[in-house]
């Protein structure tokens, strides 16, 4: 008696993807790990660049490189420079340039006000690879030069800190650094490019963490690489792969199609900011506001140059009192979201000292100008006079 399966198609073979004589108006999604090559010769033609195409998703993929070629050009990247380059997260994207460019017995200098995790890699996980690292307060240039010191490879600025939204003196950190051939590498997660564009204003590294404003919905986590030097940057690449800091396709299909409502997202969310700042700034309540459009940033001096109008929807304050009042304002905001992250559509509120600098002492924290009470507030696109009446009541009731 036959065997009727021996006539059957087996359902472990692919089928074609079907052709078609229009085009999707969406980018496909393509999660497929492998791609097939014809024969070995053209195999070898991807690897040794006489071709262009796909191998293995953790050395690239379709989905990454759409994402990466549209932040390329909100940052102004050129082809000259080469292109920019996705990862895992923002952390990645920061370990892979310092990685590419970095050895054992190299310096790498930080801003003292960095993200937490940030300010950990540089004081704890640097020096275990053999790099050295120091801190420099990134709004005194004159002071941040003086610690560069004769082995230092690398500086790492943000252009507003995170959380307390200081701004670096890029212009003159740039000048110093470049004047001693060291390379400057800026976090413009907090900025975004149509706040301040890096590259225009003499970085060599920009940095992304695109989880945040730049997807925008809290529902990705990736990260984003550019340099000026091509060489340099197919050395941040191989690290990038050899380590794994591979990217998700689904992350990076959900992240371009965030990136077509930025600038809407960012401009209503910078709008919604600067008059929850003021609101926030006439409370009993609140003893600071940090807002770089308020006159009273410490800051302001370097806020047009370096920013414009773009002033971003960022907002910190500290609250009057102690852990009893920051319980007492969290649990009264019923319905914005207590999260230690940022750039999600809606509003967000953090609390640096349990969540990003929960590392820090108390007395460390002070010194960067975060006492118990301070809190971060990611504004969303919410309407701006309900925002403001849910945060006055929480606040009324402290």
């Amino acid at each position: 008696m036959s065997d009727k399966r021996l006539n059957t198609p087996s359902m472990v073979r692919r089928m074609a993807f079907p052709q078609s004589s229009s085009r999707a108006v969406v980018t496909p999604l393509q999660p497929s790990v492998v791609y097939a090559s014809d024969t070995p010769d053209a195999l070898d033609a991807q690897y040794l660049g006489g071709a262009q195409g796909y191998t293995y998703a953790r050395e690239g993929h379709p989905n990454a490189d759409v994402l990466a070629r549209k932040i390329d050009q909100l940052e102004g990247v050129t082809p000259q420079m080469g292109a920019g380059f996705i990862t895992s997260s923002g952390m990645a994207a920061i370990s892979a340039a310092i990685l590419g460019v970095c050895k054992a017995g190299d310096h790498v200098l930080g801003g003292d006000q960095l993200y937490g995790r940030s300010l950990r890699m540089l004081s704890q996980d640097l020096p275990d690879l053999g790099i050295e690292t120091s801190l420099a307060d990134p709004t005194d240039a004159a002071a941040f030069a003086a610690a560069i010191q004769p082995n230092t490879r690398l500086v790492l600025l943000e252009v507003m800190s995170n959380p307390t939204l200081r701004l670096s003196d890029i212009s003159a950190i740039t000048k110093a650094c470049h004047a001693r051939g060291v390379l400057v590498m800026i976090d413009n997660t907090f900025t975004t490019p149509r706040g301040y564009r890096a590259f225009d204003n003499g970085a060599d590294i920009v940095i992304h963490s695109v989880t945040k404003l730049l997807a925008g919905h809290s529902d990705v986590t990736l990260g984003y690489t550019a340099t000026r030097d091509p060489a340099l940057r197919d050395a941040m690449v191989v690290k990038a792969v050899t380590w794994g800091f591979t990217p998700s396709p689904f992350d990076c299909w959900l992240a371009e199609r965030g990136l077509y409502s930025f600038e809407l997202r960012y401009d209503r969310a910078q709008e919604n900011a600067a008059k929850l700042a003021d609101a926030l700034a006439t409370h009993s309540a609140v003893e600071k506001v940090l807002y770089p459009a308020r006159t009273d940033h410490p800051d302001h001096n370097r806020v047009s140059d370096m920013l414009g109008d773009q002033t971003g929807n960022m907002v910190s304050f500290v609250l009057r009192g102690g852990r009893e009042q920051t319980n007492a304002f969290v649990g009264a905001l019923e319905h914005i979201a207590f999260a230690p992250t940022l750039g999600d559509i809606g509003t967000t509120l953090s609390h640096p000292a349990t969540s990003s600098h929960r590392a820090l002492s108390a007395e460390a924290r002070l010194a960067l100008g975060m006492p118990e009470g301070f809190f971060r507030v990611s504004v969303g696109v919410e309407d701006v006079d309900m925002l403001i009446s849910e945060f006055t009541a929480a606040l009324d009731g402290v």
